[in-house]
């Protein structure tokens, strides 16, 4: 799983200025863990379970001016999460979304793009486990699973605060959705709605440059 758009709209919508500690989960190949350790001062854990990855994802880190701040730990994450319980105050994912019974034949490649690994409920369930009080959870999904990611979101005391709708092409639905929430005990955050159109006129649109300047070459 290599650079993809919606590991860079992820990793260049999320705000980490604020935060010191932040985790990845499933950082595949370390993308969105090293784009945020370029625009903050924390250090970023990404946790990853296909060991190639987790590997991959090391050198990857290891070739960065940010290299003192990064780090991957191979693990699963149900296995993972109850031994950290509050232990950062911002956490990314772009987790596998795919949950159709057609797979294809690459075990790996099934993993990363499927929820048979990885469930929203599991997913939410253990980010809840390990983020501060007060602390951010971003995440991007298909637009049609976002319903049932914020139902489960709710259910882990988890405010929705921010929701940009991923917009391919102008006269066409949300594909994707990235979502922000917070974990706060007074659980009543309001929510900042907007929308992200990624082209116009079949080149990238000045709102989707603007977004992602930073990391493009």
């Amino acid at each position: 799983m290599k650079v993809g758009t919606d590991g860079v709209l992820l990793g260049a919508w999320t705000d980490p200025r604020l935060a010191t500690k932040i985790a990845d989960i499933g950082t595949g190949t370390g993308l969105i863990a090293i784009m945020l350790a370029q625009k903050s001062n924390a250090s970023v854990t990404g946790i990853e379970i296909d060991t190639g990855a987790a590997t991959q994802a090391k050198e990857n880190m290891s070739n960065t001016l940010w290299k003192d701040r990064l780090n991957v730990i191979e693990a699963d994450i149900k296995d993972y999460y109850p031994h950290h319980e509050a232990e950062f105050d911002l956490i990314v994912s772009n987790p596998p979304f795919f949950n159709e019974n057609t797979k294809g034949y690459s075990e790996k490649r099934n993993i990363a793009r499927h929820t048979d690994g990885l469930s929203f409920g599991l997913l939410v369930e253990a980010v809840s486990f390990i983020l501060k009080e007060d602390g951010r959870f971003s995440v991007i999904i298909p637009a049609t699973s976002a319903q049932e990611f914020i139902s489960e979101a709710i259910r882990h005391k988890l405010s929705l605060t921010r929701k940009t709708e991923v917009i391919t092409k102008l006269g066409t639905p949300a594909k994707r959705v990235m979502m922000e929430f917070c974990k706060n005990t007074s659980n009543n955050a309001t929510t900042e709605c907007s929308q992200l159109l990624l082209s116009e006129n079949g080149n990238k649109s000045q709102e989707y440059i603007n977004l992602t300047s930073d990391f493009y070459l």
